[in-house]
């Protein structure tokens, strides 16, 4: 049995995730979505922020970004757990088109391959700190670990996340008890010994700015956090409640806990910083290990516990890094090469780059790395939202439906991608200081504002012709259809008439067709002069219900 013929391994990667694969609860689901809060990588940020600027700035910063990824994320969680549909598929049908989304794809694997290798890095750290190993060949070793527990997906994924959250939560409820019991814990964390001259002085604009700017590279985690919201079950009468709930604390929940994360790390820096030099507060493992000496009065005992929680906590954030990175290469493959080996052949892909960046020393680099990938990741967000709401729901400029089928959609949208496009421009060019060095500070949010005016106003002068190549008649009572070219038998929301093979072909073999050269729309890069679509009705039963996005 090949990769692709695994559901276990695939967990309907590239597709439609039907009914009855999704047989995990809404508190499963949330679970495994929660991984984010275990991450090193909040406490080592949180560290660098409050050490160059400040606590204060810090916390504010935080604040201002918060509050602008929010509502963004907010209505991406809600339309991927809806849908059933991934980040990519979802990206397809929001204003990007077919081959437009193959940029967005790139976009997402990146912020997973970062976080991949930083989360790893960090667990090196502790794998070397433990063993003594050569740092080098940490990162090798926590580069396989992480090949076999993720190629079995969400069957082993979720299991995994709940057995290990009473250990994790034991110890960092220990790390955090020791610290909020030490002398002066609330000054020391207010101020730490830690703080640079520089980041003493007072609450600046520019300062609040800089961070909240790097943060907005966080709201590209929705798109890890909806790998595993598409697995949500549909909502039952009587416990909808609950199930929003789940969905909100699985998605954009993740800023609220951003925040607790901010709270609890300064709590921990504020009171290794009095033991500890700047250069290794920023490092979990040394700063869990003074931490818990405070509890065992010993040093070996308190390197094995926070070499403990520092490896499970990465274990767990990493098989998320790992999986996700999986499924975007997987999109972005699969147009490029018209193949599909299988998204567990892509996790070797993922671990391989993660281990090229650790071995070239991301960590010392990551606050600048997110300080420059805020510029693209919050465009894309954020043209993406704008046409959710504004175009599909506000405004009525496209069709309420999402179409992520290729066989349907144009292979360009200039209404979301040329948006993100222009957005991007922009706000990187004002980050390069063309504009001065205040724009530079905020040149995220110049994106976040292009971005999400741009789509109604170029969804308006185009009529919205770009956004349905096709349609295709398909029975309306049918659950499944086969598929002509795999034989495999899909949803009908999975399926399209495709004409070159004279039968139903489900997205992902549409998707590695490589002979057909379009021959369902032969106009695949721009609509046949005279057509119009602004104001369109309904496109008949071949996609799904409207939208929901809250």
């Amino acid at each position: 049995m090949g990769f692709t013929d695994n559901p276990k391994m695939e967990d309907y990667s590239l597709r439609y995730t039907p009914a009855a694969f999704r047989r995990w609860s809404p508190w499963m689901v949330f679970l495994s979505c929660l991984v984010g809060i275990s991450a090193m990588a909040g406490y080592a940020l949180d560290a660098a922020f409050v050490d160059a600027f400040g606590f204060a700035n810090a916390l504010i910063g935080f604040g201002v970004a918060a509050l602008a990824t929010l509502p963004l994320t907010l209505v991406i969680a809600f339309t991927i757990a809806r849908r059933h549909v991934d980040i990519d598929l979802l990206t397809r049908g929001s204003g990007f088109g077919y081959l437009g989304s193959t940029v967005t794809s790139l976009v997402y694997a990146t912020y997973t391959l970062i976080f991949l290798a930083y989360e790893g890095a960090i667990m090196a750290q502790a794998l070397t700190a433990l063993t003594h190993l050569d740092i080098h060949a940490s990162y090798v070793v926590v580069s396989a670990v992480m090949i076999p527990l993720t190629l079995y997906g969400m069957s082993f994924s979720a299991k995994f996340q709940a057995w290990t959250w009473p250990l994790w939560i034991v110890l960092i409820g220990l790390a955090l008890g020791s610290a909020a019991t030490a002398p002066h814990a609330g000054r020391h964390m207010v101020h730490p010994a830690s703080v640079a001259p520089g980041g003493a002085v007072g609450v600046t604009v520019l300062a609040v700015f800089a961070i909240a700017a790097a943060q907005l590279s966080l709201a590209a985690q929705v798109g890890e956090q909806g790998d595993y919201l598409r697995l949500m079950p549909d909502p039952e009468d009587g416990k909808r409640g609950r199930w929003r709930l789940a969905v909100i604390f699985g998605g954009p929940g993740f800023a609220l806990f951003a925040m607790g994360i901010f709270f609890a790390s300064t709590l921990l820096v504020g009171y290794a910083s009095t033991t500890l030099d700047a250069s290794r507060v920023g490092v979990p493992v040394d700063l869990f290990t003074a931490v818990y000496q405070r509890v065992t009065g010993n040093h070996t005992a308190a390197l094995i516990l926070a070499g403990a929680l520092v490896l499970l906590s990465q274990i767990k954030i990493n098989i998320m890094n790992t999986y996700s990175g999986s499924l975007s290469w997987s999109n972005f493959f699969s147009r490029v090469l018209h193949r599909h080996p299988g998204r567990a052949a892509w996790v070797f892909l993922q671990v391989g780059l993660a281990l090229v960046l650790m071995e070239i020393n991301i960590f010392e680099h990551i606050v600048q790395v997110l300080a420059w990938y805020s510029n693209i990741g919050i465009a894309w967000i954020a043209a993406m939202v704008s046409d959710l709401v504004i175009n599909k729901r506000w405004l009525k400029l496209a069709p309420p439906q999402l179409v992520f089928h290729r066989a349907h959609l144009y292979n360009v949208n200039p209404v979301g991608f040329g948006s993100m496009i222009i957005a991007g421009v922009v706000s990187m060019v004002a980050y390069y200081r063309v504009f001065g060095s205040t724009a530079a500070a905020l040149s995220p949010f110049v994106a976040l504002v292009i971005a999400l005016v741009l789509p109604p106003v170029i969804a308006w002068a185009t009529r919205g012709r770009w956004y349905v190549a096709r349609v295709s008649q398909l029975p309306q009572d049918a659950g499944e259809l086969p598929c002509s070219v795999c034989a495999g038998s899909y949803d009908v929301v999975d399926m399209a008439t495709c004409p070159f093979h004279g039968g139903t072909v489900c997205s992902l073999c549409c998707s590695t067709e490589g002979a057909c050269k379009d021959a369902c729309k032969p106009n695949a890069w721009r609509p046949p002069r005279g057509s119009v679509v602004l104001g369109m009705p309904a496109i008949p039963r071949t996609e799904q219900p409207e939208l929901e996005v809250a």
